[in-house]
């Protein structure tokens, strides 16, 4: 691509469906699927490249270019994003067009297999939440209150309204009293499931609040026939996800970028 490029959002994903072939991320698959999200690439012809933008995270596919990496797309949180890169090239673009300012990380997929949960195993977890809390699915009322606290607000912030939430997300909270203190929830969803998100208050945290929300989640999932993905961002959260059956699978690069963006085209 050169600087004379133009790029648009993507209506017809078919056009760049090809260039995420087999990218087993469910958050490229709500974008690809028109449910949530969006995907950029160039406006004219058979694009080279493309990027899904869903909440925090940006996925970069194809042939890497400076422009469609830095195309304003951002419309949450615009001092933070994480940055997925394909392969290699877009890893040596990214440290090349913002140096320090990203942050080279590890993150750990999570396999995807179906029915892999025991459920006696998940309700014993459910079971074992300490008897000052209560685990409550998450209605009207704590959609709300999730969305006025910013430890909590990842566990509905894909969602603008409640309604929305209703038709595409599902959650599960855990209170003491009338205090939320802990949450697993949808932080997208795809037509096939969900891409599970779980918060943990301050000051509540290595109670077992977070295993037994999470178990009563996948467990509501799988009522519904819809899958509960998982990916991790730290060694705790994959260790958890094994905790309640499922599989590690391979870790892949990703950089936190935060701040302001300096480079400009041309």
């Amino acid at each position: 691509m050169d600087k004379k490029t133009e790029i648009v959002q993507v209506k017809d994903t078919g056009r760049v469906k090809r260039l995420f072939a087999g990218w087993e991320e469910t958050m490229i698959w709500s974008c690809l699927q028109g449910i949530m999200g969006a995907v950029y690439a160039e406006k004219e012809g058979l694009p080279r490249a493309a990027k899904a933008v869903l909440g925090d995270f940006v996925f970069l596919a194809g042939e890497p270019s400076k422009e469609l990496l830095f195309y304003q797309t951002y419309n949450k949180k615009e001092d933070f994003r994480i940055l997925v890169p394909q392969n290699d090239e877009w890893e040596e673009l990214i440290e090349s067009t913002y140096g320090k300012q990203a942050e080279k990380i590890r993150r750990i997929a999570i396999q995807k297999e179906p029915g892999i949960w025991k459920k006696a195993r998940l309700e014993q977890f459910v079971q074992e939440l300490p008897k000052e809390y209560e685990l409550r699915l998450i209605d009207r009322e704590l959609y709300e209150l999730c969305r006025q606290q910013e430890w909590s607000q990842d566990l509905v912030s894909q969602f603008p309204d409640y309604e929305i939430y209703r038709k595409w997300g599902l959650g599960v909270a855990v209170l003491s009293g009338t205090e939320l203190v802990c949450g697993a929830s949808s932080y997208s969803r795809y037509k096939e499931g969900i891409e599970i998100e779980i918060d943990t208050k301050e000051g509540h945290k290595r109670k077992g609040l977070a295993t037994a929300c999470a178990a009563r989640l996948i467990l509501e999932c799988q009522e519904r026939g819809i899958y509960p993905s998982w990916d991790a961002h730290t060694e705790a959260s994959a260790a958890l996800a094994e905790k309640l059956g499922y599989h590690r699978g391979e870790a892949y690069t990703a950089y936190i970028l935060k701040g302001p963006e300096t480079w400009t085209p041309g």
